[in-house]
């Protein structure tokens, strides 16, 4: 079995939304033809780092995900250019590597993310946090049926392994697709729009960087 990863570049907005706010119409999205959707996915992740947060530390974030398109596991880079993310994702079944408990369950770290770990920063991956998600994802096409941008309804559930405190919230992400616009300008008018869509129900720029980091109250 091959263990080489995938890489994907992840440009998104992310929300802050009461539990009783109503999703936005999307649909006048410049190159929207339809939205589909919503289709419902149960995600489980579990967030590992090394001794002393040293990959949160340095913008990385490591996690095993079930559930949705894109289950397995993935090493999410530090912000970039438009403040998109480098993600690097390899399939659940990547192959073997040492076992890590994580809620009384025995998660193996592949040793082909061990190593890729490794190169970022030194120490033995170890569990920190687990988010569960509900998620209702909303997909925005062109009229040639490309993906432009996904629109998630998120209703998250998460456990801060090393304080064990428990929170719950709700929030919305907005990432590009495919089929978005190729040039900066296109991509910062879509953004923009769908920010000022999102403005409108209520939502409001996110307080955390990421999921996690709201977990673990940062």
């Amino acid at each position: 079995m091959s263990t080489e990863p995938s890489h994907s570049l992840e440009i998104e907005l992310t929300f802050d939304v009461n539990a009783d706010t109503l999703v936005p119409d999307l649909s006048g999205l410049p190159g929207v033809a339809v939205v589909d959707g919503p289709e419902l996915r149960a995600l489980d992740a579990r967030y590992l780092d090394v001794p002393g947060f040293a990959l949160g530390r340095a913008g990385y974030a490591v996690r095993r995900r079930t559930g949705g398109p894109d289950e397995g596991w993935h090493i999410k880079g530090p912000k970039g250019a438009e403040g998109g993310r480098v993600e690097t994702h390899w399939p659940l079944d990547v192959g073997s590597g040492s076992g890590s408990g994580v809620d009384g369950d025995d998660v193996a770290v592949p040793d082909a993310v061990a190593s890729a770990v490794a190169e970022i920063a030194p120490g033995a991956l170890s569990p920190i946090a687990r988010i569960r998600n509900e998620r209702h994802a909303y997909t925005l096409r062109d009229a040639a049926g490309g993906v432009i941008a996904e629109f998630v309804d998120d209703h998250v559930s998460a456990l801060d392994n090393v304080r064990g405190m428990e929170t719950s919230w709700r929030e919305w992400e907005f990432e590009l697709g495919p089929a978005a616009p190729a040039d900066a300008a296109g991509r910062a008018r879509l953004l923009e729009q769908a920010a000022a869509a999102v403005a409108v129900v209520g939502g409001r720029p996110a307080a955390s960087d990421s999921k996690l980091a709201r977990a673990l109250g940062l």
